[in-house]
């Protein structure tokens, strides 16, 4: 037998302020039209003053539990993913902890920008693999419109806050690619193409938050082909194929990236799940986002291989394989 992390709920929360792409078309020298057929983005949402990114993934944390089943004295830890923290320290994840009432085991951060969600669902599962806990919350949430420079236009298009969330459970499987869970992962990372996508700002650096900055041509053309490589190799090591693919849920990043990856790996576009024109970019929180609204549309059917992909800032890319 092999202990699996079975997803046994999602949630997730965008703030209440909705941003049209006609919003940046009366303060910066673009349209809607330039914004959608380079992203696909419609639209996305902005956290309200004084609205931080725990507040944010508390609230998604609470609907996943609450479709889990479980209660907060049933988790054995947190892990939360994201790069916009509400302080240097302590981590989003222990406030997330606080403000879900929760009084035993671990909370702590990932930062794998917008690879970060794909990365703390891989620790997460490794924990539980090694008996180390046995149910998980594990949170995407960011509030990127804090760290935007707002004069420049082919960034600060392209992002929104939002966060999301879901709880892992052990259960046994056989071992083999039909057990439901978490199937396999691979993490990536190359520190040369840091200057692609970074924020020029840090506590050791220049002492403040910074702001977004990014090739965004280059990051496009590494991404195809990392994510479609990526991929592959997850399945190779579940011992799948894409042709096992039920759904393929990527970071919502741009469109243009979402149907090149798809396409590359032979992937009709009716399995992919897309939500990117209506939250934009929300780096960690985009993956968990996705997989929850597509949850609660009733997309996923038990025994679904579920197929997630993430390329973000480091240059940092994964994914994960899921039988849901």
């Amino acid at each position: 037998m092999t202990r699996r992390s079975v997803i046994l709920g999602t949630g997730h929360y965008l703030p209440e302020r909705v941003v049209e792409n006609s919003w940046f078309e009366e303060r910066l020298d673009t349209t809607d039209e330039w914004i959608r057929s380079r992203s696909g983005i419609e639209r996305r949402h902005f956290a309200a003053e004084g609205q931080t990114t725990s507040d944010l993934a508390i609230r998604a944390a609470k609907a996943a539990l609450e479709k889990s089943g479980l209660n907060v004295d049933q988790l054995d830890g947190i892990v939360l993913a994201t790069s916009t923290p509400d302080f240097t320290f302590p981590a989003v994840a222990t406030m997330v902890q606080a403000g879900l009432g929760m009084t035993r085991g671990f909370a702590f951060d990932v930062q794998a920008v917008c690879a970060g969600f794909v990365f703390a669902l891989a620790n997460a599962d490794a924990m539980i693999r090694a008996g180390q806990a046995d149910r998980v919350l594990v949170v995407g949430a960011e509030t990127f419109s804090r760290i935007m420079d707002w004069t420049d236009r082919s960034t600060c298009v392209l992002f929104g806050d939002g966060a999301g969330a879901v709880v892992l459970e052990a259960q046994e499987g056989q071992g083999d690619s039909n057990d439901r869970g978490i199937l396999a992962s691979d993490l990536n990372s190359d520190g040369q193409y840091r200057e692609l996508l970074y924020v020029d700002g840090g506590v050791s650096s220049t002492g403040t938050a910074g702001q977004l900055r990014m090739q965004g041509n280059l990051v496009f053309r590494h991404a195809v082909d990392k994510l479609s490589k990526t991929a592959n190799t997850v399945l190779g090591r579940a011992g799948l194929s894409a042709s096992d693919v039920d759904w393929l849920v990527p970071h919502q990043a741009n469109a243009r990236i979402i149907t090149g990856t798809a396409q590359k790996m032979g992937l009709p576009m009716d399995k992919v799940v897309l939500t990117v024109a209506d939250h934009g970019n929300t780096s960690a929180a985009s993956i968990p986002l996705a997989l929850s609204v597509a949850d609660s549309q009733g997309r996923f059917k038990p025994g679904d291989l579920v197929l997630t992909e993430a390329i973000g800032g480091g240059l940092s890319w994964g994914s994960v394989a899921l039988r849901w």
